[in-house]
């Protein structure tokens, strides 16, 4: 590649971060590292009317918490700014009128309500199209249709006007997808889209095409739902800056439902359960909480690994990545022109793998954190460090790790004795007065030396250590799980084990 690699990821700051947008990031960031190029973040923030305070905050917070941040972006500086398409808003207007000075857009002046008198005229004719295109313009008002000076005479009136691309029937569009190869467009199908709207500023399809050139964009990869727009904006680009300009695009494939029925959306995960956004993110307007995959409990690792592998593979058995093998083994070439079903059970399993794999005191913080949260504070973190690797094989989520420590900090609140009273007898009651007693004499508390013990007890009293485990489990833990139940006794040790074995047989009497 003769020039720097260079590409963008534009959000629009509406809402909260969709999991496919941080897919799309994750690619962008994963091809400019692998060719030591530049990731830039630009905001799209030229529909005021959706603008959402906080929005703009929140993506920056949500791919910090990724670990894909930019090289150049609002926070990060750069020499292409400004990054905000709002505070750009007087390059966008010189480039709309140059358009209109070539013939190759024209001002309209329709209004709302005679836009919505040509759909409707449109439909009553059974049109196949009711669209603003080559054979609706000829009906409306606009430059195309007024003279000379009867548009200039409404534009000195301050009459509101649009600029639109003028789209001329009869030719094909081409362009070379790196991922889905060479697409033709019928220009016949396309519409007139608006470039620059009544207050000023411009539309995605101006922007982005503006925007990509002036920052020197080299590649530029986007959802396929954006397929469609490709015509108006290889138009602009050969009107504007020539082809050779243009970036090399890819379309990525869409993230689909779990049944494979459509693109997965917020309402799909409200519905089955699961979040689709990367962070929580609350509507200002509302209040309305939409739950994020970290607040749940995945670990950015794990969130990533999923992400890369919707749509995409090595062309081995391997399904657990980290960040840096990604940046060395992704390529465009193995990405997928089909959709990717979304799984969420597939996606707490790279959780769980990534719980395992790494040491625990990487997520530490985030387990000391929800330990607070359910009242357990001031945790010798020493002592938190080895609780969480023992237990940490059996966490799917993070928020698992509370339910699967909480014993070794305080004594179950319940203890679930109907699972030992079917099969509880005098013996066993007597095994565990004994075993008691040997344990306030012990000098040891390690745990082979307690299993040791516990075995000798059961040996002389003719009873199976099979049927004496659960029992034990249960008075230690409140329940039937947990690690290995002499480890649990060592953690705990000497004087709440043996309380919480003689609080078990006061309610087994």
């Amino acid at each position: 590649m003769l020039k720097k690699v260079r590409v963008r990821f534009a959000p629009s700051p509406t809402g909260g971060l969709h999991l496919g947008g941080v897919r799309t990031v994750l690619f962008n960031y994963l091809f400019a590292k692998q060719h030591q190029g530049d990731f830039i973040l630009r905001i799209e923030d030229t529909d005021q009317t959706r603008y959402v305070p906080g929005a703009e905050e929140y993506i920056f917070n949500c791919l910090q918490w990724c670990g894909l941040q930019p090289d150049e972006s609002v926070q990060h500086g750069g020499a292409y700014g400004p990054y905000r398409q709002s505070e750009r808003k007087a390059i966008y207007s010189q480039y709309a009128k140059l358009l209109v000075t070539n013939g190759q857009a024209y001002y309209a002046f329709d209004t709302p309500e005679e836009l919505e008198q040509m759909r409707e005229k449109l439909k009553a004719v059974g049109s196949d199209s009711l669209q603003y295109d080559h054979h609706s313009r000829l009906n409306m008002k606009n430059s195309l249709t007024l003279s000379s000076d009867q548009t200039q005479t409404l534009i000195d009136a301050g009459t509101p006007y649009v600029i639109r691309i003028k789209i001329n029937p009869g030719e094909t569009v081409s362009f070379t997808d790196m991922i889905r190869g060479v697409i033709d467009f019928d220009t016949a199908n396309v519409d007139d889209k608006v470039l620059l709207k009544a207050d000023g500023m411009p539309t995605y399809h101006l922007a982005v095409v503006v925007d990509d050139y002036l920052m020197q964009i080299t590649h530029a990869f986007r959802g396929e739902e954006w397929l469609p727009s490709a015509p108006v904006h290889i138009l602009l680009w050969k009107y504007l800056f020539g082809l050779d300009a243009m970036p090399q695009w890819a379309h990525l494939p869409l993230i689909l439902k779990p049944d494979g029925n459509g693109k997965l959306s917020k309402r799909d995960g409200d519905r089955l359960g699961f979040p689709v956004y990367a962070m929580d993110w609350a509507d200002p307007k509302t209040g309305d909480l939409t739950k994020g995959f970290k607040e749940i409990g995945f670990l950015p690792e794990a969130f990533i690994n999923l992400l890369a592998v919707l749509g995409w593979n090595d062309g081995t058995a391997q399904e657990i990545f980290s960040l840096n093998e990604l940046v060395e083994k992704f390529s465009l070439e193995r990405v997928h022109k089909a959709g990717a079903k979304f799984d969420f059970e597939k996606a707490k399993w790279f959780n769980h793998e990534w719980i395992k794999k790494l040491p625990a005191k990487n997520y530490l913080p985030q387990v000391k954190a929800i330990l607070a949260d359910n009242g357990i504070s001031a945790v010798d973190e020493s002592f938190l460090l080895a609780v969480v690797e023992m237990v940490k094989d059996r966490c799917t989520l993070l928020n698992d790790f509370y339910t699967q420590t909480v014993f070794f900090f305080q004594a179950p609140d319940t203890i679930d004795t109907a699972s030992i009273k079917p099969k509880w007898d005098d013996n066993k009651q007597l095994f565990f007065t004994e075993l008691i007693r040997t344990f306030q004499l012990t000098a040891f508390w390690q745990s082979a030396d307690l299993e040791k013990e516990f075995k000798e007890i059961a040996a002389v009293n003719h009873l199976k250590p099979g049927e004496l485990m659960m029992p034990f489990r249960i008075m230690l833990v409140g329940g039937k799980y947990g690690p290995a139940v002499f480890e649990i006794a060592a953690m705990i040790g000497k004087e709440a084990t043996i309380r919480r074995i003689e609080h078990g047989l006061s309610l087994l009497q």
